[in-house]
């Protein structure tokens, strides 16, 4: 049964591929419906960002219905914050819901903001929302130049162009085929003992995360066992331009935003003396902070994470005029915490900098702090989190990381002609972890935490302060390639994160005891 399960979902990966690359191509395209079109005509120069993901998260779950992704139409809704939610499962293998393993997969449905015009104008025949318009007018040279992993010209027949391309549209596309392999292969035990909970988040760009907070705070302290995950999938691309495509990710270092209000006094320009310049003194704490980072002071290192970082990322300026000191400086460090780093000594090793004496020293009001992220979703929810979020790593040792490796080597090694170079699919497995961020930060809970009733039997890790549910990664896209002009993914992966995706439920099934 298990070779004949491999076969069929081998099988199945590799015709659904042209299934993927259509729905996947129009999720990127929808927003050139919308961007250029007058707001009293039903427009949003925002369609597709974080809290204006609506019409494309309308689409895939029609999409998800039609091709037979759930078993019945009521199986895929969105959830109060607006993710997009999909359930799979074998009704009728004769195992209570309770003892089923829980499986979420999880990708994001947002993207950063398009850059039209730099498409146009560096690429010449390409577009963000439509993709290869013109191909005998593309600046192929640019495109090399910027992108991290391209492969030879003569296969770029198989590439998929667009915002959203590789961060994180294809991982949710793989989400919606593997539930659909998953339900034709129901009768050869592709379900039997799991529930697959699938959701395509919002939100995740700006404040990443959301999505899985507001399951955590508002479904699963009501939830029974049945709803509460053993392990997540997360899909967000797991490609390095180095080391190859589709790795098999098992952590992932947390990140905070550390933002520095500095409150001078405003005056006339040719008469400084007058105020206090929450700009000058402000220029100054950057350029500290910058020289701390380079010397790595205040910065932890982990030999499976790596290095934390801290960059100044955001700023604004509240001035009447060119020709006056400013009022208030705001800006923001992106702060990348790795293994073992904590939020509050992050944001005290800012706070104690000589700089930012000097600037209270000098009659400004100084501020460090980190944000909250208010901003409602598109279905109107706002989460009021701070915006800190914890890393995590999954051992290697966890059944989730085994079951993984192994329907990798059952479905994806036997379809790869090749070792694998630079960003080519590997043969064998990759377990690595990401350097970005991903959806995987909102698990995380305080491991006194109460609210939620976890059973023994779902091996939540516990890190520091923390516990969360295993979790992995498997998703086409290079790193490398994410949030640049000329973004894509290679349609060739979709074959091997899907069938993995498709074949883990069963094999954590077997391997969990």
């Amino acid at each position: 049964m298990d070779q004949q399960l491999d076969a069929k979902i081998i099988e199945l990966a590799r015709k659904y591929r042209p299934l993927a690359v259509e729905i996947l191509k129009e999720a990127i395209r929808i927003p050139a419906d919308y961007v250029d079109k007058p707001k009293d005509q039903g427009g949003d120069p925002r369609c597709g960002l974080s809290n204006h993901e609506g019409p494309r998260v309308e689409y895939l779950k029609r999409r998800i219905a039609e091709i037979g992704a759930v078993e019945r139409p009521e199986d895929v809704f969105f959830d109060g914050f607006g993710n997009l939610v999909w359930t799979v499962e074998d009704r009728a293998d004769g195992i209570r819901a309770e003892h089923k393993a829980v499986i979420y997969l999880d990708g994001h449905t947002d993207t950063v903001a398009a850059l039209r015009s730099s498409w146009h104008e560096k690429i010449g025949g390409m577009d963000p929302y439509n993709g290869m318009t013109d191909p005998s007018n593309i600046n192929k040279d640019f495109l090399k130049t910027e992108l991290g992993y391209l492969p030879p010209e003569s296969e770029w027949d198989h590439l998929v162009w667009g915002r959203g391309a590789a961060d994180q549209l294809a991982g949710v596309i793989t989400q919606i085929i593997a539930t659909k392999i998953l339900l034709e292969c129901k009768d050869l035990g592709a379900l039997k003992g799991a529930i697959v909970r699938s959701y395509g988040t919002v939100a995740e760009e700006d404040n990443d995360g959301g999505g899985p907070m507001y399951v955590l705070r508002e479904e699963l302290p009501k939830a029974g066992p049945e709803r509460v995950p053993d392990v997540i999938i997360l899909t967000e691309g797991t490609g390095c331009a180095h080391l190859g495509a589709v790795g098999l990710y098992r952590g992932q270092r947390g990140r905070m935003q550390i933002e520095v209000e500095v409150t001078g006094k405003s005056c006339h320009g040719s008469m400084p003396w007058e105020g206090r310049n929450p700009l000058e003194f402000g220029a100054a704490i950057i350029v500290e902070a910058a020289e701390r980072y380079n010397r790595g002071d205040d910065i932890g290192d982990d030999a499976f994470l790596g290095k934390g970082t801290r960059t100044a990322s955001f700023a604004t300026l509240e001035t009447p005029s060119d020709c006056a000191v400013p009022e208030r400086f705001t800006f923001r460090f992106d702060r990348r915490l790795t293994a073992g780093e904590d939020p509050q000594e992050a944001l005290r090793a800012v706070e104690t900098m000589a700089s930012v004496k000097r600037a209270r020293d000098g009659g400004c009001k100084v501020v460090v702090r980190a944000p909250v992220y208010r901003q409602e979703s598109w279905k109107g929810y706002a989460l009021n989190n701070p915006q800190i979020y914890p890393g995590w790593v999954t051992p290697e040792d966890h059944p989730a990381v085994q079951a993984i490796v192994d329907a990798y080597q059952r479905t994806a090694t036997p379809v790869i002609d090749k070792p694998g170079e630079k960003g080519e699919l590997r043969k064998e497995p990759r377990v690595a972890r990401w350097i970005f961020s991903t959806d995987g930060v909102g698990f995380p809970i305080p491991k006194d935490d109460t609210t939620i009733k976890v059973p023994e039997a779902k091996r939540w890790i516990v890190s520091g302060n923390y516990k969360y549910p295993a979790m992995l990664g498997i998703g086409p896209g290079m790193e490398q390639n994410t949030h640049k002009i000329g973004e894509c993914v290679d349609s060739r992966e979709f074959d091997v994160a899907i069938s993995t995706l498709a074949r883990f439920p069963s094999r954590y099934v077997a391997l969990r005891g």
